[in-house]
């Protein structure tokens, strides 16, 4: 990317890459889908939050309260998304001050992603090492500051951008732009920055999920009774691992693209095509994963969304029960 005085004169590789589609059964059938899947998991993930939010119990729970979170995060950047995908598509202009909220929401649930894993795999390691004290260490109201530290951390870097923007240009909020957060770029350092906090949080949350893995595994072996509750919290710290290695993916998607560009050569068809399961497959499908991965594993709430997803036709209202 070139620069000079450190100011960013060049766009970045992803804005380049913008190309005009004929709007043929294909690229309609594409839109259709990197449109249709998002909504249908904002759906889901709805009735997973009408389940969670029909019993009392569920609000006092610090797991519960996690995932809860998690659902809306990835529901609200699903949507986001979605809605920067279709402005791309169709070459809409918009107004930088909305491209920046747009920008800013996408950047920060984006973010809030595997610090959360990092929360839930903390509390379950609380709960599996540390059962007397669970109740006392792992309360709503710390749960609640450690989201808001989670949301503080998230909107840190994409903040400065902001405020920086506005310090170069005043006017910044009030031109009309092709929507992408390179638009928020005003120098080198800017990215420079970004990418740091990125290897940053990776490299911490990997750390924190590598420990409680390995600690809870260690409690399982030794411990000689409640063994089951041991081994399912492994299994869900595992999960937290792999889904920590698809946000990974989702981090690398420019430079995934980039790699598919050099691949394909002068094959653009190819390299459209590639790109389209790129984003499928790397941004969209790890968010839709949440409420498959917790929910359905979980005895408690599972019940209760097959209840709200047949839209109440049960005779009877399941119970709760919490391990």
């Amino acid at each position: 990317m070139a620069v000079t005085n450190g100011t960013v004169t060049d766009v970045s590789f992803l804005y380049q890459q913008i190309f005009k589609l004929e709007f043929d059964a294909v690229t309609t059938t594409r839109i259709a889908v990197a449109v249709l899947i998002p909504l249908f998991f904002i759906f889901v993930n709805c009735v997973m939050l009408l389940a969670l939010g029909s019993k009392s119990i569920f609000f006092e729970t610090p797991r519960y309260i996690l995932f809860g979170h998690m659902l809306i995060n990835d529901s609200v950047l699903l949507l986001v998304t979605t809605v920067m995908y279709i402005i791309s598509i169709f070459f809409l202009n918009i107004n930088k001050a909305l491209c920046t909220l747009l920008v800013f929401i996408s950047y920060c649930t984006f973010r809030n992603a595997p610090l959360t894993l990092a929360m839930m795999s903390l509390e379950r390691y609380v709960a599996v090492c540390f059962p007397l004290r669970h109740c006392d260490i792992a309360t709503p109201k710390r749960t609640s500051i450690a989201l808001g530290l989670i949301w503080m951390l998230s909107t840190l870097t994409i903040a400065i951008d902001i405020i920086y923007a506005l310090i170069v240009n005043p006017n910044h909020l009030s031109d009309i732009t092709f929507c992408t957060l390179e638009k928020l770029y005003m120098a080198k350092w800017q990215m420079d920055k970004n990418q740091g906090f990125d290897v940053l949080y990776f490299v911490s949350v990997a750390v924190v999920i590598i420990f409680t893995y390995i600690r809870i595994m260690i409690t399982a072996r030794s411990v000689s009774s409640d063994k089951d509750s041991c081994k399912k919290a492994l299994k869900t710290v595992l999960l937290h691992l792999i889904q920590l290695g698809l946000c990974l993916c989702s981090f690398l998607y420019a430079t995934i693209e980039k790699a598919l560009y050099v691949m394909s050569g002068n094959n653009l068809p190819l390299f459209i095509d590639l790109r389209f399961l790129n984003y499928l497959t790397v941004l969209i499908l790890p968010r839709c994963l949440s409420p498959l991965i917790y929910g359905m594993r979980d005895d408690a709430l599972w019940p209760l969304f097959k209840y709200f997803l047949c839209y109440r036709s049960g005779k009877v209202k399941p119970s709760v029960n919490i391990h």
